[in-house]
C-alpha cells in the first residue's frame, strides 16, 4: 500500500487558506530558500508514515469545522508535490469526502502537476523570486520548474492565492513590487495576494540541525512597510 512521510499535522489553522483548516506538512522539498524556517521538512526520509486512508481519516475528524467556517484541507510541507502519487490518492479521498482542498506550494515536484490539479481547489502559490538569477540566488535551484507548475494552474484554471516573502534588500523595492504586479495580471484567477514580511523565527532550527544560515544578518522585514507595499501595488486584492 503506498504511503507517504508526513513531518507535521496543525488542527485548527486560520491562515493557510479559507475558514478553519487542518494543514499537513509534507516532508520533501528540492528548494533549499534563503529564508526557508522549516529546514527540517528538506529531508524525504523523515517524518511519520502514513497511508492515505490513515491520513484522511485524522482529516475528517474536523469535518464540521470545515462545514460552518468554509475551511478545509491544506496541504504543505516541505513541498507536498514532491511525493506526487500519494498526494493525489489522497487528494481524491478528501473529494469524495467533499471537503475543500489546498496546495501551499513552491510549484517544484516532478512535473506531474495537471491529475493533482484536477482535485485541487485552490493553490497558495509561493513567489520566490520573479527573474532566473534572483530565484536561482533565493532557492539554489533554476525557474523552470516552477514556471511548468503555473502553467498547469493556467491549463486548468485553478485559483490561485499569490504569497511573496518580502526580504530586506531581496524583494522589498518598489521596482519590484511592480514587477510582481505586472506578474500577477498574466495570471488569472488571482484572488488574493499576500505580502509576507521575512522574519527570524527559524533561525534557531538551523543551530539545532547544524545548518549554516544564510542570511545572517538581514533583518526581519518592518512589518508596517509591507503593508504600504501592500496598499500601494495590490490594494484591489
Amino acid at each position: 500500500m503506498l504511503k507517504g512521510r508526513i513531518h507535521s499535522i496543525e488542527s485548527m489553522g486560520l491562515v493557510d487558506g479559507p475558514g478553519i483548516r487542518v494543514v499537513v506538512f509534507f516532508q520533501g522539498c528540492k528548494l533549499r530558500c534563503l529564508y526557508c524556517h522549516n529546514p527540517d521538512t528538506w529531508s524525504e526520509n523523515e517524518g511519520n508514515e502514513y497511508t492515505s486512508e490513515e491520513l484522511v481519516k485524522k482529516i475528517k475528524r474536523y469535518k464540521s469545522y470545515f462545514a460552518t467556517s468554509g475551511g478545509g484541507v491544506t496541504f504543505s510541507g516541505g513541498d507536498p508535490l514532491r511525493q506526487p502519487e500519494f498526494l493525489l490518492e489522497v487528494l481524491k479521498e478528501c473529494k469524495a469526502e467533499g471537503i475543500h482542498t489546498c496546495l501551499d506550494t513552491s510549484g517544484v515536484g516532478f512535473g506531474e502537476y495537471d491529475e493533482i490539479l484536477k482535485y485541487t481547489d485552490l493553490v497558495l502559490y509561493d513567489v520566490k523570486h520573479l527573474s532566473e538569477a534572483g530565484y536561482k540566488d533565493m532557492t539554489g535551484f533554476k525557474i523552470d520548474e516552477t514556471n511548468k507548475f503555473l502553467d498547469a494552474c493556467k491549463k486548468s484554471g485553478t485559483k490561485l492565492w499569490i504569497r511573496q516573502v518580502v526580504v530586506p534588500g531581496k524583494t522589498d523595492s518598489e521596482e519590484y513590487m511592480q514587477e510582481l504586479k505586472e506578474f500577477i495580471n498574466s495570471l488569472e484567477n488571482v484572488e488574493k495576494v499576500e505580502l509576507l514580511p521575512y522574519h527570524l523565527l527559524g533561525v534557531n532550527k538551523y543551530e539545532t540541525l547544524g545548518l549554516k544560515y544564510r542570511l545572517d544578518g538581514t533583518p526581519a522585514m518592518d512589518k508596517e512597510k509591507c503593508k504600504l507595499l501592500k496598499e500601494k501595488f495590490f490594494s484591489e486584492f
